[in-house]
């Protein structure tokens, strides 16, 4: 069904190497992945991990329509005038996702928010948005990933897997280089790792703490007690947190040993039994322990550039996700204006969904009510949520087709070297086209 719209530019058949890409699969975002391109396909990913190497020599170009609406071929054109026809007409608009596209696109889809008085929100919200509702309340030491890797001789990992989330990240960032206070790496370096389970990361461990089930408030207060000198019941300790008091006095004087201590946190943190209040608890340890010596924290991103949504959202609203811009001026307030729990309520009558799956994902109320709206999609490829788009587009993969920036999960942004073009347009052109039409449909409104 190749249409001039839709067809592939020539392709030409000769190699060649783009040297430094950036790998847009994980919060790493290595940018130092050389990739051997020929024409439309990436044949080699020297450097990448296991989950990069798959997230670009398996990378398709899939021949589908650019945009569908109402799962009928279309014009572009005619797409962004539908879609934006949707947000303008809508009282209570959505827009949900961001994670997985460019700085740039993220900036104007907050812009549109505007535009419309709707709720912007983004992947956080269902997996490290009690991070963020901490780091407002107790503030957050932090550092680069390049201080870790120069620094850092204790390594902490609580509620992280990162030898199956982030594969480079042990020999990237946090235990195996060598840095230019940890010259001999690993060897000047002790790992820890706290978890419920023992994972493929407990292994490259040099302590292992399995704690309790949705004990880890518990276990975090322990060590603040023992930081600020406060005196436990053994027993309770033990009782509360599943391991004996002696080893939480030896793992506090480690701590106060290390020249540069290191706490990485992950979704078996924040998405258990505590949730912000666990997160609050792990920062405010952090905070003790620079009474003793420099630790920071940081958390384990996994969306490409799901901090980069968090960053782009929080310099044009103040708040990091779940904003409500309805009255023409942004609210925070996670669990009122979060988008699964919107939908679920049934409150909002249309959305756009930019480079996210709620369909897969959701809660079932929240499903049934977004598959009850008309709402716009955005993805590289069908998904469910496309499916059941009003307005479906089919956009060139950031990183992979598309320049622009991502932020790496340290905060650090980072310039994207696609490897070749895609005939499918990218989600950042499409989105100014609707910026403009629903801001002329506004005035017109106005007027």
């Amino acid at each position: 069904m190749a249409t001039a719209e839709t067809s592939p530019p020539p392709v030409s058949e000769e190699f060649k190497i783009i040297q430094d890409a950036t790998c847009t699969f994980c919060g790493c975002v290595c940018d130092d992945i050389d990739l051997k391109v020929q024409g439309h396909k990436i044949v080699e990913a020297k450097r990448a991990c296991v989950l990069g190497t798959a997230w670009f020599l398996e990378h398709e170009i899939e021949d589908r329509p650019m945009c569908l609406i109402r799962g009928q071929e279309a014009s572009v054109a005619e797409g962004i005038e539908r879609a934006s026809q949707i947000l303008a007409d809508a009282k209570y608009p959505l827009i949900y996702g961001m994670s997985d596209t460019t700085v740039e696109s993220q900036r104007v889809a907050v812009g549109i928010g505007d535009w419309i008085g709707g709720l912007v929100d983004t992947t956080t919200s269902v997996c490290h948005g009690p991070s963020g509702m901490a780091f407002q309340g107790v503030g957050e030491v932090t550092c680069s990933l390049g201080e870790v890797r120069n620094r850092g001789d204790l390594i902490i990992f609580w509620g992280a897997n990162p030898a199956e989330s982030h594969p480079r990240h042990f020999t990237k960032y946090s235990l195996m280089p060598k840095g230019m206070f940890v010259p001999r790496g690993r060897k000047d370096r002790t790992c820890v790792v706290v978890d419920v389970r023992k994972t493929k990361s407990a292994k490259a461990a040099d302590i292992f703490v399995q704690i309790k089930p949705r004990k880890d408030f518990e276990a975090l207060w322990t060590l603040r007690a023992l930081a600020n000198g406060v005196d436990l019941d053994p027993e309770e300790v033990e009782r509360e947190t599943g391991q004996p008091y002696t080893l939480w006095t030896d793992l506090m004087d480690r701590m106060k040993a290390a020249r540069f201590g290191v706490i990485f946190f992950g979704m078996g943190l924040t998405m258990t039994r505590g949730k912000h209040a666990n997160t609050e608890a792990l920062m405010a340890l952090t905070r003790d322990m620079n009474k003793h010596t420099r630790f920071v924290c940081k958390a384990n991103r996994g969306h490409g550039n799901v901090s980069g949504a968090d960053n782009v959202v929080t310099w044009r609203t103040g708040y990091p996700f779940g904003v409500n811009l309805a009255r023409g001026y942004p609210r925070f307030n996670p669990g009122e204006y979060t988008a699964s729990d919107v939908l679920a309520r049934k409150e909002a009558d249309a959305a756009m969904i930019i480079a996210a799956d709620p369909m897969a994902n959701f809660s079932q109320p929240a499903r049934e009510h977004l598959k009850s709206i008309p709402y716009i999609a955005f993805d590289l490829k069908e998904t469910p949520t496309t499916r059941a788009a009003e307005v479906a587009f089919t956009v060139a993969t950031y990183g992979i087709n598309v320049p622009g920036t991502v932020y790496r999960m340290d905060d650090v942004p980072i310039p994207l070297r696609p490897a070749f073009e895609s005939p499918n347009p990218s989600d950042l052109s499409i989105l100014n086209g609707i910026e403009k039409r629903v801001r002329e449909l506004k005035a017109a409104e106005g007027n």
